[in-house]
């Protein structure tokens, strides 16, 4: 069943999730709703969708980054980026820890934040400690564009939405237009982009 994704108006997403109680895990009332958000990720499509998003206030996180998604990357961007594919996964309970704190920024866009996208500094590697849709406990090592995934996700079990951290002066719209343009641009390139707007925007004080 194709959920709906609330958008950031709905205080659901400022509320932190509960966790799941471990021994419900494995029930039919959680499989149901990884099933139902594995596919309203899929339909919508993105990469990532937290449960509160699709309303449910629970620790809950489905992610898969396909190849198809990054097929228009050049592979020196994708290299710089860290964008490899990324099987389907459930993640339950999850405890994020920042392994290197070194920031990259990059543009970056939220299904329940219809309409834009900004740059958003986010760590480069994480460590995940959670559970598995069949109640495994899971380590996770990620960098990259994996990295950014996760935490963008685990936010949202935290009542935080990207744009608590993101320059709102580097607001754009997302369309087909400008994520054509910036699909394919070095890190380089957005910091400069970064600087022009700073820069104008201290000229316009």
């Amino acid at each position: 069943m194709i959920l709906n994704i609330v958008q950031r108006e709905d205080p659901v997403l400022r509320q932190i999730a509960a966790e799941v109680p471990i021994e419900e895990i494995t029930s039919e009332r959680i499989k149901d709703i990884i099933l139902s958000m594995k596919e309203t990720m899929h339909a919508a499509p993105g990469v990532g969708l937290a449960a509160p998003q699709v309303g449910i206030s629970l620790q809950i996180v489905v992610i898969e980054d396909r190849e198809e998604y990054m097929s228009a990357m050049q592979p020196e961007i994708r290299k710089e980026r860290g964008r490899k594919p990324v099987p389907f996964h459930v993640i339950i309970n999850p405890k994020l820890t920042i392994l290197e704190n070194i920031e990259v920024t990059y543009f970056e866009g939220c299904l329940s934040v219809n309409g834009t996208i900004r740059i958003t500094p986010r760590a480069k590697s994480v460590m995940v400690e959670c559970y598995d849709e069949n109640g495994e406990k899971k380590v996770i090592h990620a960098e990259g564009w994996y990295a950014r995934i996760l935490q963008h996700e685990i936010d949202h079990l935290n009542g935080k939405l990207y744009i608590d951290i993101s320059d709102k002066r580097t607001e754009i719209q997302n369309n087909a237009e400008n994520r054509n343009k910036w699909l394919n641009a070095t890190s380089a390139d957005i910091n400069q982009y970064l600087q022009d707007i700073v820069n104008v925007k201290e000229l316009n004080r």
